[in-house]
């Protein structure tokens, strides 16, 4: 066993932190990554100068503890600029309360609307292509809406 940690070189630890990147696409989870990077930070120091097998796994423990750290850090920076937009993946949700103006009309409570590049079907009060109606609430692809 301990001839195997004596031969750890340079390449041992490109190769182990590569596998592990790579074993990080198979079970994501961004755990392995951590560990895969801690691993080639270990190789490419190694390049540098040429410690002893002791100090290279020494090296692996503190950098792959630091990464829990510093992964902690960097999703709740992550979490807090999504909390800044909170209409982040519910586009419909961003539209109650705006005001458009109809290019067709409402026909048996039923239309559409051009809001920048997308239809979107709507549903309220018959009205004529023309009016200004509000958005007052997003189900889904499906927005109901009131006369202005």
């Amino acid at each position: 066993m301990t001839e195997m940690f004596t031969t750890l070189g340079t390449w041992n630890w490109l190769i182990f932190g590569i596998i592990l990147m790579a074993l990080e696409l198979l079970a994501p989870g961004v755990f392995l990554f951590w560990l895969g990077l801690a691993a080639l930070l270990v190789g490419l120091l190694s390049f540098a100068f040429h410690p002893s097998w002791q100090t290279q796994i020494l090296m692996f423990a503190v950098f792959a503890a630091a990464a829990v750290p510093l992964w902690r850090r960097i999703a709740r920076n992550n979490a807090a600029a999504s909390a800044n937009n909170p209409f982040l993946n519910k586009r419909a949700d961003a539209l109650v309360g705006r005001v458009f103006t109809l290019e067709r009309p409402i026909v048996d409570g039923r239309g559409t609307v051009r809001i920048d590049d997308t239809v979107w079907r709507i549903s309220g009060p018959d009205a004529p292509a023309g009016s200004r109606i509000r958005i007052v609430r997003a189900d889904g692809a499906s927005l109901t809406v009131a006369l202005v």
